[in-house]
This record gives C-alpha cells, sequence and structure tokens, in this order.
C-alpha cells in the first residue's frame, strides 16, 4: 500500500514539472528540448546529437577519368583483390560519378565521399583535389 502511494506521488511529480515546463515554454520546439535535450525536434534533422548517430561515409580516392559534363565527374577507383584460386593481386576498377564544384579534371587525384542520390547513377561529392595532373 504505501509503495503504491510513492508510485502514485512520483508519477504526479513528473506531471507537474511536464505541465510546469509547458506553461514555461512558448513553442513546441522549446518543449521538445526541454523534455528531451538531446533529440532534435525535426525527425530528419542531422544537426547537434543526431549526426552523430549516422555512421561513417565511404570516402574513397581515385582519378578522373571524364569531366565532359556540367558539375559531374567520373573517377575511376582501383583496388587490388587477392585471386581465390591463384592467390596473386588482381587489380579491380570502380567507376563513380561524383557531384564536382571543385573544378576538377581528367587526370587529377580526387577525394569523394559518399552522398544522398543527387541523379540517377551520382551518388557521390568530391571534397578535394589531391593532385593535379601533369599537362
Amino acid at each position: 500500500m504505501a509503495q503504491e502511494n510513492r508510485e502514485e506521488e512520483m508519477i504526479e511529480g513528473q506531471r507537474q514539472d511536464a505541465e510546469a515546463s509547458v506553461e514555461a515554454t512558448t513553442s513546441g520546439e522549446s518543449l521538445a528540448h526541454k523534455l528531451a535535450p538531446n533529440v532534435d525536434a525535426q525527425p530528419g534533422n542531422a544537426t547537434g546529437t543526431e549526426a552523430g548517430k549516422r555512421g561513417r561515409r565511404a570516402e574513397r580516392i581515385g582519378i578522373v577519368s571524364s569531366d565532359k559534363m556540367e558539375k559531374t565527374i567520373v573517377v575511376r577507383v582501383d583496388r587490388l583483390v587477392r585471386h581465390p584460386k591463384y592467390r596473386r593481386y588482381v587489380r579491380r576498377t570502380s567507376k563513380f560519378m561524383a557531384h564536382d564544384e571543385k573544378g576538377a579534371q581528367i587526370g587529377d587525384k580526387v577525394r569523394i565521399i559518399e552522398s544522398r542520390p543527387l541523379s540517377a547513377r551520382k551518388r557521390w561529392r568530391v571534397i578535394e583535389i589531391l593532385q593535379k595532373a601533369e599537362r
């Protein structure tokens, strides 16, 4: 019986705290921050503590193989893979389309990072140009 009374008092105290915070705030966002300060009000908002929950984005370093499109380049990324039967390393090449605001040209070595889909085949962005091509 005494335990039930203590639980009811705790619930009543929490309800009064919530009501006091509702009266003290003027907007729903402020209320949300008072009740849960580490959660953002917008569900898709990736600022503050929400950004830490998203995993690290993949980064690749490659060479620009085409720059004929506007603000889009094709980056060739090479990697060495061990052959399962012959145990020798074989070079595998992947091509990524990346959004380019930096002005990279053919032959430049660039660092690209994963991003949201920007077009039908473009899901990468250029972060920096590591090395300019020799002309």
